[in-house]
């Protein structure tokens, strides 16, 4: 039996993709900084998916990980889905925070992919999961949009280097705008993080899901989730005289959205 490994899966996005790993028959062993967490996920999900408490921080965790799920079956996929936010002005985070930030979101990706590389054989794939700020233009999420960014570079520069060595190892990038999950819900009070919600509606968990098992599957790099959003992005990067003014009202109305949302959901 094939094995993954997911990070970050004790919940949302993360145990939405390990529920379908599952489903394609992997062998999944769900990881997450919570270890009460990524067990009960694994739980949901029935034998023969497990749990482990990891730190993505850690190089010789994420190794010992991927070791541990080389024992069970081949390695074939990896998902590097743990993450952190904090909205706020660059200016305005604590060190702590623009530390933790690139230290999970970049970092993490980093030491998982190369964790995964040293028990991955030709045929596996990685996916890592970035977002729609790793487009640029985010304003609220500049530091959190930078560790994206890099989560975006290096899946490419990634796959350049896989091909040069000749090891036919997929990496894949999915980039999907603002999600329904926890960590968003976290940032519902926070004035700078207007710009989520600029989008008609917070994307739901399983729709991205679906649509990170069809980038995982297929032989596009990457995915942005709308795709008009990163259009409209791409847009607003190649004209920055457009861009602050669309931006400010692009923050304006995701905090009249933000407000319709909340009373919506009950956030």
């Amino acid at each position: 039996m094939s094995t993954a490994v997911v990070t970050g899966g004790g919940r949302g996005l993360g145990l939405a993709i390990a529920r379908r790993l599952a489903a394609q028959g992997l062998a999944v062993l769900i990881t997450d900084l919570d270890a009460e967490a990524a067990d009960h996920a694994a739980r949901s999900l029935g034998a023969p998916a497990w749990s482990a408490a990891l730190d993505v921080r850690d190089p010789e965790a994420c190794r010992e990980v991927a070791r541990e799920a080389a024992t069970r079956g081949a390695l074939s996929v990896w998902v590097n889905n743990a993450g952190v936010l904090f909205a706020g002005s660059a200016w305005g985070h604590s060190d702590a925070e623009v530390e933790l930030t690139v230290a999970v979101n970049l970092l993490g990706v980093v030491h998982g992919s190369r964790a995964a590389l040293e028990q991955m054989a030709d045929g596996g794939r990685i996916l890592n999961v970035a977002s729609l700020s790793a487009l640029g233009l985010a304003p609220g999420l500049a530091v959190y949009a930078a560790s994206k960014h890099a989560v975006l570079a290096f899946g490419t520069s990634l796959a350049a280097d896989l091909h040069a060595a000749g090891r036919r190892i997929e990496v894949r990038t999915l980039c999907p705008d603002v999600i329904d999950t926890r960590m968003v819900r976290d940032q519902v009070d926070s004035p700078e993080a207007a710009i989520l919600w600029s989008g008609p509606a917070p994307l739901a968990v399983d729709d991205v899901a679906d649509r990170a098992m069809t980038l995982l599957a297929g032989p596009r790099p990457r995915a942005v989730v709308p795709a008009w959003r990163g259009e409209l992005l791409r847009f607003l990067y190649r004209f920055p005289r457009l861009a602050l003014p669309t931006l400010s009202l692009l923050a304006r109305l995701g905090r009249e959205r933000r407000e319709r949302w909340r009373r919506r959901t009950g956030a």
